[in-house]
């Protein structure tokens, strides 16, 4: 085996509307847990954490530098790792064609500088082979993080919401209508993206409201979640920005005038694509994004560019093959943000996965798949309503945990 190495991340979000609570006490668990049970060294592991001065706050930049950085030294046989903790957003996307949730899913820096879907497929596809990334996301929406990866456990992408809307929508054999029915009437409103809560569930699953808190029946703590609804992020972008102006058709362009080149690739490629539709037609397509006056002066457009939205998506990257995510919930879901009685912070998965771990003897492993499939019979059992997900290659899903 060679060098094993990690990237950590937790964002609290002090003193804003987005405030969490357990975010860093779950990075300070995750590296103790790299250290004592799998093996890596101290000075392997890289911590951002947005209440620890000690370490480089968790931007954008900082957290896009370390995850390059990560990639760009690996080599064969190398255990590569990022764990983040924190907000995670759905925006939806310029167009649904090529995505495969119809959304953007991003993890939220704490300066708002976001990461994509997109980015971190871009990222693990530079993965070399015969070395593994593996990604835990303990956020909101973080189903299909790495787009395009295969669905192994979990209802994010399209096909497997076709999938399960087809077998809700079937009567099974020797039932009648009415046994059926609550299916039928499920199928039809998911189908149209609408979510109804299951039976038993406290959690909200679309569109949550962040900031308030419910007790957790069988663990007694008290539960809000790690959503940034758009309303909030956009207020939060306005302080952020100090623009007053900032709305859901121009959240992109605000985040290119903003941070310029430290902005996410795809958002800086999907500005340049308006730019030269401006200059080329003098007028955007209905319903695309508005470009902010001040991004049309600064993006530069070069020959070897994408020409349309849909290059955008498309990236002209290859389908990552050595990355495994473990998603926190499924797209349409939110992820526990917890706090016990004694005032002990965690999120519900990163729980879950020091809990399953640290029921087995040191050097018993745990393949990708057995801990999702355990940690969503765990949080099922302690009340929760997300479902963690596990996206890889058939071969990953039943390889070890990290190593």
């Amino acid at each position: 085996m060679g060098q094993k190495r990690a990237v950590l991340v937790g964002i609290n979000y002090p003193g804003t509307d987005g405030e969490l609570k357990g975010c860093l006490n779950d990075v300070a668990r995750m590296r103790r847990c790299l250290v004592d049970r799998f093996g890596f060294d101290e000075a392997c592991i890289r911590v951002l954490a947005d209440a620890d001065p000690a370490t480089p706050p968790p931007t954008g930049a900082n957290i896009r530098q370390e995850l390059e950085r990560l990639v760009a030294d690996a080599r064969p046989r190398d255990v590569l790792f990022f764990h983040y903790s924190g907000h995670g957003l759905q925006l939806p996307a310029e167009t649904g064609e090529d995505d495969d949730t119809g959304y953007d899913e991003c993890i939220v820096p704490c300066d708002l500088n976001l990461i994509k879907d997109q980015d971190f497929t871009e990222l693990v596809a530079k993965v070399p082979d015969d070395c593994l990334f593996t990604m835990v996301s303990d956020s909101c929406h973080s189903g299909g993080l790495i787009d395009k990866t295969k669905e192994q456990i979990g209802n994010s992408t399209k096909q497997n919401k076709i999938q399960i809307r087809e077998r809700e929508m079937r009567p099974p054999s020797g039932t009648g209508l009415c046994s059926s029915f609550p299916r039928i009437v499920r199928g039809v409103f998911e189908s149209v993206g609408i979510h109804l809560p299951r039976r038993g569930h406290k959690q909200s699953s679309n569109n949550a409201q962040s900031g308030g808190q419910e007790p957790d029946t069988k663990t007694n703590a008290s539960i809000s979640n790690r959503s940034l609804p758009l309303p909030t992020f956009i207020n939060m972008l306005k302080d952020k920005t100090g623009k007053h102006d900032v709305g859901v058709g121009s959240i992109r362009t605000t985040l290119f005038h903003h941070f310029g080149d430290e902005a996410s690739p795809k958002i800086k490629r999907f500005v340049k694509v308006m730019v030269a539709k401006l200059r080329h037609d003098g007028k955007l397509d209905d319903g695309k994004e508005v470009v902010h006056p001040l991004a049309l002066r600064e993006a530069q457009v070069e020959q070897d560019d994408a020409h349309s939205v849909q290059d955008v998506y498309a990236a002209r990257v290859t389908v990552p093959r050595n990355g495994v995510l473990i998603s926190g919930c499924q797209t349409d879901e939110t992820s526990a943000d917890a706090t016990t009685p004694d005032g002990t912070s965690y999120g519900a998965l990163s729980n879950a996965i020091q809990s399953i771990l640290g029921g087995k003897k040191r050097g018993t492993a745990v393949t990708n798949r057995e801990l999702v499939v355990k940690a969503r019979e765990l949080l099922s059992k302690q009340g929760y309503a997300q479902h963690p997900g596990l996206y890889c290659s058939d071969e990953h899903a039943s390889l070890h945990f990290i190593c």
